[in-house]
């Protein structure tokens, strides 16, 4: 390390009191403004650091009552951050464990287990199973439920989309009569030759009227699983998380975990709004959350803006594109001008973007395709004259499909990017077949918003079940770094536009530092320089430097929040 460095970072230190904890002898990845390296860290007891330098000069600080601690060469790096998890997520096998399905024969095996375990009309729902990620890539048919459950009625929803079997359909009202409500924009598909629905429902509520045998939570059991599912995020180096489309009602439980203790990450909350309500009811439901104490700059527990949907899912063929989909069996798309959905008019968008960033709070939209993601960013445009879009951190989130021209507008005007990489990882193979590889130049284009200075932070969606391997989707933070860097998805035998990939110093950003601009949060966390929170991890290898190949497998030892041991593993 260079002295001057070293000098730098210890002069602003030198009124303090001797630090509480000095970690020394490692390889320091400050993840600062000129990515430098350092050997120690102190932390005084108020869990800032409070310098970061040579060992010699770090160890000086110390006096008898300084923990110290000999990190014995390995690699010390700032707390990772996802900027877009649903931590509801951790109830989602309360009642039951469910299995990982890569076929249609799993999830029918997963529905007949589930009839057997249930009465008569009683529902049975499974939700976020992708087609995408199916090895016929295609929902089951009506005909395929109805056999294996002919008595109950059955929902396969992968997110805004569903396949319903005959008894949901006739049990939500769904027949070749139904009318969709004005306004709406979903979608119920039917046979062109019969005039009968399919059983497929876009953007479509399935209001199947029937009860469930799944057994309901306690709220001492949504606290205990959310506190486990948090602990799990320590462990695989998280220690702050975006909860995007959340509600007030999780605020009261995170400010009932902070208050006993028990919160081990730093929240960022986003609740969702209803945006195709009444303009009276939506404009109520934002003025609540712009009037809520929680929207005070607060390190460790924030309301930062709020989150609407856009448009629909790009795993369900759904997402609302420039260019027609393409006719599709394993989306259920036959009209040959389909481009999927949108769901906010201009207009009312308009008002909702307006509204929220006139509060100074981040607005978002889940915007998948490249149509949304353009009428979002020309949006920003017409508001950013009266309310600054770059102030508020305006963003888009998903933003799967982007064109160049709207990476430039983004730029311009300051608009984050929430992105999630593990989708490239997970769907990466299905989205080549159907669109070709010359319109899969503009999915996830990094390398483009890196060069032009776009702030893109890295999330992973998560969605279902605690473990960050096993859920859905995937929130293991060293598998979407190593997906922006390689481009690789699972069973494709060659990358998605490498010409799109980043480095590995870009791909740790992407969960540091941009992510802490992204979160409102940077004066405090995504870096270790003297002042910020002592947010830090320890690893088993140097991410920089171990082979590519290996990155995946990066275990964390030890994660600290404010200084304090949150995980360590045995």
């Amino acid at each position: 390390m260079k002295p001057s460095l070293a000098l730098a970072l210890l002069a602003s230190c030198s009124a303090y009191a001797a630090p509480a904890l000095i970690l020394h002898h490692g390889k320091v990845v400050t993840v600062d403004s000129g990515f430098r390296m350092a050997e120690a860290v102190a932390i005084n007891a108020d869990g800032r650091i409070q310098a970061v330098g040579s060992n010699d000069e770090t160890l000086a600080l110390k006096d008898d009552k300084t923990q110290v601690v000999d990190l014995e060469g390995m690699t010390l790096l700032p707390g990772l951050m996802d900027s877009h998890v649903h931590p509801a997520a951790a109830m989602v096998e309360f009642d039951h464990e469910i299995p990982t399905m890569e076929t249609i024969a799993d999830v029918l095996a997963y529905i007949a287990e589930r009839v057997k375990l249930s009465k008569p009309g009683e529902l049975i729902s499974l939700r976020q199973v992708f087609i995408t990620r199916l090895e016929e890539k295609r929902y089951p048919t009506r005909a395929e439920l109805d056999k294996v459950a002919p008595e109950n009625p059955v929902v396969f929803s992968t997110g805004p989309d569903s396949m319903l079997n005959s008894l949901a359909l006739k049990l939500g009202g769904y027949d070749r009569n139904f009318k969709v409500k004005e306004g709406s924009a979903g979608i119920m598909e039917v046979d062109p030759a019969t005039g009968e629905p399919t059983g497929l429902l876009r953007s479509l509520s399935s209001n199947v009227k029937a009860g469930s045998s799944k057994k309901s939570p306690t709220d001492e059991d949504t606290y205990k699983r959310t506190v486990e599912l948090f602990r799990d995020y320590n462990s695989v180096g998280l220690t702050t998380v975006a909860d995007r489309d959340s509600s007030l009602k999780m605020v009261e439980l995170y400010e009932k975990m902070l208050a006993k203790g028990e919160l081990s990450v730093r929240l960022r909350v986003s609740p969702g709004i209803p945006s195709m309500s009444l303009w009276p009811a939506c404009e109520k439901a934002i003025e609540e959350v712009v009037q809520h104490p929680r929207t005070k700059p607060d390190a460790m527990l924030q309301i930062i803006g709020t989150k609407v949907y856009l448009d629909g899912g790009m795993l369900t063929g759904s997402s609302w594109m420039l260019e027609p989909w393409g006719l599709s069996e394993a989306y259920g798309i036959s009209d040959p001008q389909y481009r999927g959905v949108q769901k906010i008019t201009e207009e009312r968008l308009e008002q909702l973007v307006e509204k929220v960033t006139a509060s100074g709070l981040q607005f978002t939209a889940h915007s998948v395709g490249d149509a949304a993601v353009k009428l979002l960013i020309d949006t920003y445009e017409k508001v950013n004259p009266k309310h600054s879009i770059r102030a508020a951190r305006s963003s888009v989130t998903h933003c799967n499909f982007m064109r160049p021209e709207s990476i430039s507008q983004a730029a311009k005007l300051g608009v984050c990017i929430d992105m999630q990489p593990i989708w490239l990882n997970m769907d990466g193979r299905t989205l080549t077949q159907h669109f070709g590889e010359a319109r899969m130049v503009s999915f996830q284009p990094l390398r483009a918003c890196f060069d032009q200075k776009v702030m893109v932070g890295g999330g992973s969606d998560h969605m279902q079940k605690i473990g960050s391997f096993r859920s859905v989707n995937p929130y293991n933070p060293w598998l979407g770094m190593w997906t922006a860097i390689t481009r690789q998805a699972r069973k494709l035998d060659k990358p998605v536009h490498l010409e799109n990939a980043l480095t590995r110093e870009e791909a740790l950003r992407l969960y540091t530092t941009n992510n802490a601009y992204l979160l409102k949060n940077e004066q405090h966390t995504g870096s270790i320089e003297a002042g910020k929170l002592a947010d830090l991890i320890l690893t088993d290898r140097d991410p920089l430097t171990c082979p590519i190949g290996d990155l995946v497998e990066t275990k964390v030892l030890k994660t600290w929040l404010g200084g304090k041991v949150v995980f360590e593993r045995k």
